[in-house]
């Protein structure tokens, strides 16, 4: 008795769907949304490649996670092996929604197509994440890439338990050695910045030391010269300011005079404000300089009103307090600018420390992170000689190069996807008669990489750089967009638009408007609610258990309100009806967007 075959039929490609996935379109940047069937077009043009006969060797997909190399693979293993035994009707529907031949030779050859994979050189198609692509490309060439033999990856809990140690050691041993001077400028830091925001920022430059190695020693005087402080001294500059001789005295007992004359609760505030400053040191002048500066000048520096109800109306007036806030406000933002410079000198030289300390570590262990992988792998393909030689290999073995989740591909990661698609176009490189292909798909407003230096905006750059040589070669280049979800409601994906015209296009990464994103889902119900956010310190938890005491206690009020307004919706009295699907609201109806992942999600 033979057993049924359980396929999920593919879904028929539609429109630029269909037109993305072609196999003889040479160059194609695909924009699709969630939701929008971007799995499915990427499944698609590698299966239509294969039956195009394309090696399976030669094809390369690199995608940003795991879960996204894993997914894909698995959905192109799983199609291709149900199709060696699928019953023919079925197959054929299957070929007919990809766009493909689906007569008997068709069908045949569809079937051989697991096989070849399984005996393809290297072991079948190539779906790495781009970091795996890397690590198995200094693999080969360690020595070449300075690193040593055996390294390995490092992430997750093992990296952050390694940049904890090193920050640790790195505060010891200062203390040991007697780096006075390293530990109160790392004190300086976390002070100002916040102890999580200064360990991010150390994390920063520790993921590209060689730009924390280029600033070299001297880095207060390199600061000061980018702002073009030079050897200037604000605070000296202010007390010369401050001293009798210094300021125009005349002009400040006029103000004085017309502010009594007003006789105002507020004129008189400026009075007392002046004759306190006039009455002190030079140095308490110095020191007090923004209670004078309140006279003439709001909290946030800038000048106040002169108008009616504002300050006296005696004429010169406005004359006299805008000369005396150009002559102070000028030496006042001389001062801001010497902090913050002081400010970033004092980050990027712990910052320079630490790079350094965290590098040390990571070779002693034998291990680097995704950052590494990255940047080694650049620098060996543009290594004289051994690099032309690597891409040059990379040339002969790739035919075809899909790149998914493009919008998180930072600048080094495109790169090393020039290194490996940039002979596509190139005279012998582009292989007389074989058709080569570059296919990149992604989504600007997804781009949650930004720590790791990704930006939309590169999207746009590598499609510009490839387009430009597509152009010179002759090649067919699609700029294509999915917006038509068959995942969103269209209350949902209105508030989506809105946004986007609320921020602006260009905020996002993109040079022009783009399309107006859709609901496949017609008649569906729907609705977006936004919650004001709650203060902290909010006493209202008294019905919260103790145990779960370890949050704030605006997370719990949250949480309580939310479970509350959930439970409502879906199980109270006050139940929603999907009117236009018939049916009562289910959990499994609402999603939850929280900020961040934490304890509160």
């Amino acid at each position: 008795m033979s057993k049924a075959v359980v396929h999920k039929a593919f879904p028929p490609l539609k429109g630029e769907q269909a037109a993305a996935s072609r196999p003889d379109s040479s160059d194609v940047w695909l924009s699709a949304s969630a939701g929008t069937g971007k799995t499915q077009v990427l499944t698609a043009r590698v299966l239509r490649l294969l039956l195009h006969d394309a090696r399976p060797e030669s094809i390369l997909c690199l995608t940003f996670t795991k879960a996204g190399a894993a997914e894909m693979a698995n959905r192109i293993n799983e199609i291709l092996g149900a199709w060696v035994r699928l019953p023919s009707n079925m197959l054929f529907r299957d070929l007919e929604a990809l766009g493909e031949e689906s007569g008997p030779e068709a069908r045949a050859k569809a079937r051989t197509l697991f096989a070849k994979v399984l005996d393809a050189r290297g072991g079948g198609l190539r779906i790495q994440t781009i970091h795996s692509f890397c690590q198995s490309l200094l693999g080969g060439f360690p020595a070449e890439a300075g690193l040593m033999p055996g390294f390995r990856a490092i992430e997750g809990r093992e990296e952050s338990a390694l940049a904890q140690s090193v920050l640790a050691e790195m505060v010891a041993h200062a203390e040991r050695s007697g780096q006075i001077g390293l530990i109160e400028r790392l004190q300086r830091l976390s002070h100002r910045m916040g102890e999580d925001a200064a360990r991010a920022l150390l994390g920063r430059c520790a993921r590209d030391p060689e730009a924390m190695e280029a600033l070299g020693p001297g880095i207060d005087a390199r600061v000061r010269r980018w702002l073009r402080l030079g050897d200037a001294d604000p605070e000296a500059l202010l007390l010369a300011a401050c001293t009798d001789g210094g300021f125009d005295r005349l002009a400040l007992e006029r103000l004085r005079s017309m502010n009594l004359g007003w006789g105002s609760a507020r004129g008189l505030e400026k009075v007392e404000a002046i004759t306190d400053w006039l009455a002190m040191t030079p140095t308490g002048r110095r020191d007090h300089i923004d209670a004078l500066s309140s006279v003439w000048a709001r909290g946030d520096g800038e000048i106040r009103s002169f108008a009616k109800g504002q300050a006296p109306q005696d004429d010169g007036y406005a004359a006299l307090a805008e000369a005396q806030y150009a002559f102070f406000n000028g030496l006042l933002q001389l001062r801001i600018l010497a902090r913050t410079a002081e400010a970033i000198a004092n980050a990027l030289t712990v910052g320079q420390a630490y790079a350094r300390a965290y590098a040390d570590a990571k070779r002693a262990a034998g291990v680097v992170d995704f950052n590494d992988l990255i940047r080694h792998t650049v620098k060996l393909l543009e290594t004289d000689g051994m690099g032309d030689w690597i891409r040059y290999k990379l040339d002969q073995a790739t035919d075809h190069v899909l790149v998914d989740e493009a919008q998180d591909t930072n600048a080094r990661q495109w790169d090393i996807v020039k290194a490996i698609a940039g002979e596509f176009y190139a005279g012998e490189g582009a292989k007389s008669g074989a058709v080569r292909t570059l296919f990149t798909v992604g989504d600007y407003k997804q781009a949650i990489f930004g720590f790791q230096g990704t930006n939309p905006r590169e999207f746009e750059r590598a499609k510009a750089h490839f387009s430009s040589l597509a152009a010179n070669a002759e090649r067919e280049v699609l700029d294509l967009s999915l917006a038509q979800s068959f995942r969103s409601g269209r209350p949902v994906l209105d508030v989506v638009n809105q946004l986007i015209d609320t921020i602006s296009p260009a905020a996002m990464g993109l040079e022009t408007p783009p399309r107006e994103h859709v609901s496949a889902r017609t008649g569906q119900s729907g609705s977006v609610t936004l919650w004001a956010p709650v203060q902290p310190g909010l006493p209202d938890t008294e019905d919260v258990e103790a145990e779960e005491s370890w949050l704030a206690d605006s997370e719990l009020k949250f949480a309580s309100d939310l479970a509350e307004r959930v439970w409502n919706w879906t199980r109270g009295p006050n139940r929603l009806r999907l009117r236009n699907e018939a049916r009562d609201a289910e959990p499994g109806d609402v999603l939850i967007l929280v900020r961040k992942r934490g304890d509160l999600a």
